[in-house]
């Protein structure tokens, strides 16, 4: 059929309509199977409740089947050590309840936000934090970053150190875990624009 005999109204028209309409959600679904969905997860800050994030959406997309990809970048880069030594810091999230992980039921129930001031004044309160949130995980059965960490690995998804920061901080590759590779952002944006989901922790 030419363009001259294609109908331009009445039954014969609908017909053909509805015949497309159903050809074209055929091929989405076709195209939509097919598909693998991908995330692309930019990782800045280095502290121990800021390196969550990053591993368990990475880790949790990965065992969806789908194609994670994370770039670490400045204080991002120290989860990438081979041994990390991360620490809570309430000066950056200010209101940031402390949980006990021990004690009666009502205290480990109990918000306690921090003032900036008190973790100003207290010496060692980064390292006290940092346990007391360890522990509240660890009495929640989470996993550790450690642990997430191995497991996104083993999930396969890629790590990508930003190789800037890398040069601009004084790190050598060899302060990294061997499945790192190196990028610069100019080589991680057009991943980040194509993904199904992007994010920035």
């Amino acid at each position: 059929m030419n363009m001259a005999e294609m109908p331009t109204d009445g039954p014969e028209l609908d017909k053909m309509n509805e015949w497309f309409e159903k050809k074209f959600e055929e091929e989405m679904k076709k195209k939509e199977a097919a598909h693998t969905p991908s995330m692309a997860i930019i990782a800045t800050r280095g502290t121990l409740d800021w390196a969550y994030p990053p591993f368990i959406l990475g880790s949790t997309g990965a065992a969806l089947g789908w194609d994670v990809k994370i770039f670490f970048t400045f204080y991002g880069l120290l989860m990438l050590q081979k041994k990390m030594n991360l620490k809570v810091s309430p000066l950056g999230n200010p209101a940031m309840p402390m949980k006990m992980p021990m004690g009666p039921e009502w205290l480990q129930k109990m918000n306690m936000p921090m003032p900036n001031v008190i973790p100003s004044i207290m010496p060692g309160f980064e390292t006290t934090a940092t346990a007391l949130m360890k522990k509240t995980f660890k009495n929640k059965g989470v996993a550790t970053i450690e642990e997430l960490r191995e497991l996104s690995l083993e999930a396969d998804v890629e790590f990508i150190a930003c190789q800037m920061t890398v040069d601009v901080f004084g790190f050598e590759h060899s302060d990294f875990i061997d499945e790192v590779s190196y990028a610069g952002a100019a080589s991680f944006l057009p991943v980040a624009q194509k993904a199904d989901v992007t994010l920035f922790t």
